[in-house]
């Protein structure tokens, strides 16, 4: 064998090695182009938050309040059954409704409907610190009466879920009624831009959000920070992580949430109310019986009349103001049109 060296074959004319400055351009270049795909593959997956593509910081839950003026129908509508005629919730969800143009105004044939009520706590529905599973089965059918594909209940529980969602009762006769029950669990929830003042990325749970609409349906009580929670503050059910740390600036971060979120329709449960110790309750004694449900397309006005069955007032309630301020909705009951049935 020869310890020749193999000959060394003529480069192709046609080729001419670049140098290394040019090496390193082309290298920087090809990173720039795959930077620039993996932002906008991430803007075309990422439908949380702010947009990064247009960095125009457009919302991606929308704005699904009316815009068309509707002079013959409710404004805010509340139903209010005498406790001697001891009324069914659902005839009473059916009466509020009706009067703000029935379920059909707002749902389509086809929507993906999420209602959102309040399963935070492991109580019964005596203890009203969840919201009553009978205004929440009677949401779930008329839903599905006006053509909704798929009906889905989901909250995000303080307490275990799983008792939360057992014990509340929602669970049970939300999929007996055919709805899709989910519980919150780690790979539902993402990281998103929320831009508020306190809520600035946070994560978020994606079943309450990825919808055509979404119906908020908290119960009215007393809440021990914010001195009452209703439709604004029911929406800490969409955060995860430590939300106890929002509670210092809890007004505040009522109301980022507020902005995030526009509900399609808000029904009020106020069939039995906890006056105080909220809002995770316990002691029946705390609760009374009002059977009355209330139903509007406004959060703020929601609150502002919900604060005072238990005897507060809308003004002493700082996160309504700052959703009166942002343009949310009104806390001033008494310039809507409000229709008792």
């Amino acid at each position: 064998m020869s310890d020749k060296p193999p000959e060394k074959k003529p480069e192709s004319p046609m080729f001419e090695r670049p140098s290394r400055r040019e090496v390193l351009t082309r290298l920087g270049a090809a990173a720039g182009v795959l930077g620039a795909a993996a932002v906008l593959g991430r803007a075309r997956w990422d439908k949380g938050g702010f947009g990064a593509a247009s960095l125009q910081g457009t919302r991606q839950v929308r704005d699904y309040r009316l815009k068309e003026s509707a002079p013959d129908f409710a404004e805010l509508a509340i139903a209010r059954g005498k406790p001697e005629d001891e009324p069914k919730a659902e005839d009473l969800v059916r009466r509020a409704v009706e009067a703000m143009g029935g379920m059909k105004r707002f749902i389509s044939r086809g929507d993906v409907v999420v209602i959102k009520p309040n399963i935070g706590w492991d109580r019964m529905p005596i203890h009203a610190a969840n919201t009553n599973p009978e205004v929440v089965g009677a949401v779930v059918k008329m839903a599905f009466d006006a053509g909704a594909k798929k009906v889905v209940v989901a909250d995000g529980s303080c307490n275990d879920p799983q008792r939360c969602f057992q014990r509340s009762g929602i669970w049970r006769l939300a999929h007996s009624l055919g709805a899709q029950v989910v519980l919150p669990a780690e790979h539902r929830f993402r990281t998103t831009r929320l831009k508020g003042e306190v809520l600035d990325e946070w994560p978020i749970f994606t079943t309450l959000v990825d919808a055509d609409k979404v119906i908020n349906v908290p119960v009215a009580k007393h809440h021990n920070l914010a001195k009452f929670t209703a439709a604004m503050k029911n929406w800490y059910g969409v955060l995860g992580g430590r939300r106890n740390r929002l509670h210092q600036n809890i007004d505040t971060s009522i109301a980022d949430l507020a902005t995030f979120m526009r509900p399609t329709l808000v029904v009020v449960d106020a069939m039995r109310v906890l006056m105080r110790n909220g809002p995770q309750g316990g002691n029946i004694d705390d609760t009374r019986v009002m059977n009355t449900v209330y139903a509007t397309v406004d959060q703020v006005a929601a609150d502002a009349f919900g604060c005072t069955l238990i005897g507060q007032k809308p003004e002493n309630l700082p996160y309504l103001k700052m959703g009166h301020e942002r343009g949310l909705g009104t806390m001033f009951v008494e310039n809507l049109r409000v229709r008792e049935v």
